[in-house]
């Protein structure tokens, strides 16, 4: 198991969500969260063995058929119609979408290419669009069996954003303007999807510790849009931030997700992926059902300029 989760609880019992990204870090952290607590979900994933992985481990812990796991690299146009299709055939429902698939590929704006900027948009943002698209008429019919049958039940939609979407990020400025237009579709959502009770919210995340926070290597790659992608962060800023840097060496995972002393955060350290996935959680449980339209800063008391 990803982690051992906060809370074990029915409050998600009968729901069914989605997690793009769902095998590792965050996405692997919610997963497990959701799953603690009631929830069947479906794994959205490029990476077939860590998605099957994932899913072995959650329906060891959580029950048979607690998981699923849908491969398919979302950029691709038909990817998003055919997970929504893959989760109504699986599970018959969905209730909860969290919409977590992402990456980093830094550089400053002077260098950098169309192809760059275009592929954060691609991830972070038309994915994004796309199986809100393609989640829409299967919301619309639920509120209409619910109306039919008398009760009102809520639905969830989470956006993985991050406060380089509201504060910039030197060095990423594809990265912060999707996560910023992120933002955008999220408020655009809420107003479109609240008369159907469908909330729509954003976490704006911090410095959470995951594999992007490693130093560039050959052990951590993605496969996208056609192309291979080293995750992380490149050899001079990982030697400025004193992080060690040494391609052969392969990291754990309690070393990769424990959090890291930060001089000048409020709580004085870097945030968890159990951390990240409780306040998405929250966002996907009732506990959160009159709050839509938000953006909810995740952040151990970073202030303004800090990602």
């Amino acid at each position: 198991m990803i982690i051992e989760p906060t809370l074990r609880s029915e409050l998600l019992a009968g729901q069914v969500a989605i997690i793009t990204g769902g095998a590792r870090g965050i996405g692997g952290a919610t997963a497990t969260t959701l799953a603690a607590n009631g929830a069947r979900v479906v794994i959205a994933e490029v990476d077939k063995a860590k998605a099957d992985e994932a899913v072995k481990t959650l329906n060891d812990s959580f029950g048979p058929d607690t998981a699923s796991a849908f491969i398919a690299d979302l950029v691709a146009p038909d990817a998003c119609d055919a997970l929504v299709a893959h989760t109504m055939d699986t599970f018959g429902a969905v209730d909860i979408v969290v919409n977590n698939a992402g990456y980093a590929w830094d550089g400053r704006v002077h260098s950098m290419t169309d192809e760059q900027f275009q592929a954060m948009l691609d991830i972070h943002l038309i994915v994004p669009f796309r199986l809100a698209r393609a989640c829409a008429p299967i919301f619309r019919a639920a509120v209409k069996a619910d109306a039919e049958a008398g009760r009102v039940r809520h639905r969830k939609t989470v956006m993985v954003s991050s406060m380089a979407g509201a504060w910039g990020l030197d060095g990423a400025a594809n990265y912060a303007a999707a996560k910023a237009g992120m933002l955008g579709l999220m408020r655009s959502l809420a107003q479109e999807w609240g008369a159907m009770h469908v909330n729509v919210n954003a976490v704006a995340f911090g410095i959470i510790q995951t594999r992007f926070a490693l130093p560039q290597s050959d052990h951590e790659v993605i496969q996208t849009g056609g192309r291979t992608i080293h995750v992380g962060m490149p050899a001079k800023q990982a030697q400025r931030m004193g992080v060690q840097v040494d391609p052969d060496r392969v990291v754990t995972d309690e070393e990769m997700y424990a959090a890291k002393k930060l001089p000048g955060m409020l709580l004085g350290r870097t945030g968890t992926i159990r951390e990240a996935a409780d306040s998405i959680f929250w966002l996907c449980s009732p506990l959160s059902d009159y709050v839509t339209g938000q953006m909810i800063a995740v952040n151990g008391g970073a202030r303004g300029g800090m990602s």
